[in-house]
């Protein structure tokens, strides 16, 4: 019952003064509606030009990022293609000495001899600037990393130290490319 007494509350009339006021709010409400449209379409419009700007600031960035990828990829492969160059720039005098060595005709032993020790050390020397260095372990204890034992024996010296080297193992930076073979000391 309560319900039927607010809506015929609700329903009375309006008296005119209450009436001019609501039609005057009603024209302004209806004059600020064309502003604040005119305000949201130009903020509208200004989100989208932000957007447009950052799509494009996106667009540039991830081009970039892809370019930086490409060239570095690229630079990985020359590097790989060509990184031995600089030691068969190095091995080249070496293989210029075989040469004239094998287009000598004078069948001289003792210049024979002296053209492949000037050899050696042309080779020796280019090894060294590609940093290959002979490990020569004689009288250093045995170490499984960088020596292959052939064999132990007899001894007067300390146990599993390298009495003689068979051949000579060769490290390039730190890194063994072939251990030393060589025969160790038998624990007494």
């Amino acid at each position: 019952m309560e319900n039927t007494q607010d809506n015929s509350a609700s329903q009375q009339p309006q008296s005119s003064e209450e009436a001019a006021q609501q039609g005057a709010a009603e024209n302004v409400a209806a004059q600020e509606q064309p502003g604040a449209a005119a305000a949201g379409s130009d903020a509208l419009g200004e989100a989208q030009a932000k957007i447009t700007e950052l799509n494009e600031s996106y667009l540039r960035a991830k081009a970039e990022t892809e370019n930086v990828r490409r060239r570095a990829a690229e630079d990985v492969t020359k590097a790989r293609k060509f990184a031995i160059e600089g030691f068969a720039e190095h091995l080249l005098p070496v293989l210029d000495s075989l040469e004239a060595a094998l287009a000598d005709t004078s069948g001289d032993a003792t210049k024979l001899r002296e053209g492949v020790e000037l050899t050696l050390r042309q080779l020796t020397s280019a090894m060294e600037k590609g940093r290959v260095v002979a490990v020569n372990p004689v009288g250093e204890k045995f170490d499984p990393h960088r020596h292959q034992a052939i064999s132990m024996v007899p001894a007067e010296q300390e146990p599993n130290t390298v009495v003689s080297v068979l051949q000579k193992g060769y490290v390039i930076a730190d890194r063994v490319l072939r251990p030393a073979l060589v025969t160790v000391s038998q624990p007494k």
